[in-house]
């Protein structure tokens, strides 16, 4: 009798728990992914279609034979099991809030087992806590209990899996390859996440903990989309930094900076785990609602932003990357967050949807607890008193204006240091691109003050 597994955000076939425990009997396997109308008009195009081509590079890995079905989850999935009269049902454990309540409600549907095994982390939200009991709010603590607790080394490959072939209507729901938008096929899928892990490694890793800030600079692994969608594990890349190090113990300092990255990652996941209500609502009342901005003008404040037409140079070059590829670099995303915030004193709520509506790699708990991270209202964030400088940025981590180049053309011809802060050419300032809408040191006066009523 066949298993269903059932895919989500593990979209591979190596490293995968839920698969080994499918196949453990020998047993043909139906590899299932719903197309859930809820998610689909959730997730914004750019993200769709990043899954599309993920989905896509799976279905190859099959032979063909992933089964794509669209529906509620909770209607399909006991369809599907029924259908094929499967034992069991298999699936990595959904830790987000949405995740969590629909597998309550396939599993009441259900009249097999729905069976959990591994999740989308090295360790998995809600396992860890203090010496008191309660869960994490600070991310130094969480980090050393982290690499305490350890993680499993990767699972072992499944071999000679039988997979199940069964009709789908699934793929009509999702862009096809010719339907354009970003990014392309070649950057999808396990095998393009494993190149470009090894081509990290063996390159960029090096300079990592110095070249990760710098937006000009190929100095990031750019696999944040690959580890939302499962296309690669977090414990796969921290049992290849382990071998890269004991081959070249040189490369310690700069491995140990990218595993406080995941760090972080793991922390944001187990916060949303304890506390949901962060997807939506300020962790730490560090402000009055009221202190946001609202209204028209407000409006038109959060239009130029999106627009990337700000007249803060590294704010639009990262609002256009965005628009753009669906994807900007994580300095830059700081920046942009603490200007929507801080300087235009927009709610942080905006800023996140509107990232969560272009990200190929949306994921709700790094982009909301990120976005609480900058506006000073989450767990261990920023402190509210921390604003950072768009031109002082720009300065330190584009010094030749390379970023800004590439993306705001008005600005090519305008060499640095005058790049970062173009206003300051008087009249021989580019006539098509805006000058500052907002005054940052006025504006980051009455940030504070706000801030301050708040606390």
């Amino acid at each position: 009798m066949p298993t269903v597994l059932w895919f989500r955000r593990d979209l591979r076939l190596t490293d995968h728990p839920a698969l080994l425990a499918a196949t453990r009997d020998g047993a043909p396997v139906v590899p299932l992914f719903v197309v859930d109308p809820r998610l689909v008009a959730a997730a914004g195009a750019p993200r769709l279609v990043r899954l599309a081509a993920s989905l896509r590079a799976l279905d190859e890995s099959l032979g063909g034979t992933l089964v794509l079905r669209t529906g509620a989850a909770e209607v399909v999935v006991p369809a599907v099991a029924r259908e094929v009269a499967a034992t069991e049902v298999h699936v990595s454990a959904s830790t987000e809030p949405y995740g969590r309540r629909r597998d309550a409600a396939v599993e009441t549907g259900l009249d097999v087992p729905l069976v959990r095994t591994g999740s989308p982390y090295a360790v998995a939200p809600g396992r860890l806590r203090t010496q008191q009991g309660t869960p994490y709010s600070v991310f130094t603590p969480f980090r050393r209990a982290w690499e305490r607790h350890g993680w499993s080394a990767p699972a072992a490959s499944a071999g000679g899996v039988t997979w199940e072939r069964l009709s789908g209507d699934g793929w009509a729901a999702l862009p096809r390859p010719d339907d354009g938008g970003v990014p392309g096929d070649d950057e999808a899928g396990e095998r393009a996440a494993g190149t470009a892990w090894d081509r990290f490694v063996d390159g960029a890793l090096r300079d990592y903990a110095t070249e990760r800030d710098r937006p000009d600079r190929p100095g990031t692994s750019r696999l944040s989309a690959a580890l939302k969608l499962g296309e690669v594990h977090p414990r796969t890349l921290l049992a290849r930094l382990e071998q890269a190090v004991a081959a070249d113990p040189e490369l310690a300092a700069a491995a140990e900076v990218f595993t406080g990255q995941l760090a972080w990652r793991e922390f944001h996941a187990d916060v949303l785990w304890h506390r949901p209500e962060a997807a939506h609502r300020s962790l730490r009342a560090v402000v009055h609602d009221e202190a946001w901005a609202r209204g028209a003008d407000a409006d038109a404040a959060f239009a130029a932003w999106a627009a990337g037409r700000t007249g803060y140079p590294l704010v639009d070059a990262g609002m256009r990357q965005l628009a753009a590829t669906g994807w900007m670099h994580n300095r830059v995303r700081m920046v942009t967050a603490s200007f929507l915030v801080k300087d235009l004193h927009l709610d942080w709520r905006r800023g996140a949807a509107h990232f969560m509506a272009q990200l190929v790699d949306g994921d709700v708990a790094q982009n909301q607890l990120n976005w609480q991270w900058v506006a000073g209202t989450g767990f261990d964030a920023a402190p509210y008193f921390r604003v950072l400088n768009p031109v002082t940025q720009s300065q330190r981590f584009d010094p030749d204006g390379a970023y800004v180049h590439r993306w705001v053309p008005e600005l090519r011809d305008v060499p640095a240091p005058a790049v970062h802060q173009p206003w300051t050419l008087g009249e021989r300032a580019p006539g098509d691109y805006p000058a500052p809408m907002v005054d940052h040191a006025t504006e980051r006066r009455a940030a504070l003050e706000a801030y301050g009523r708040g606390r």
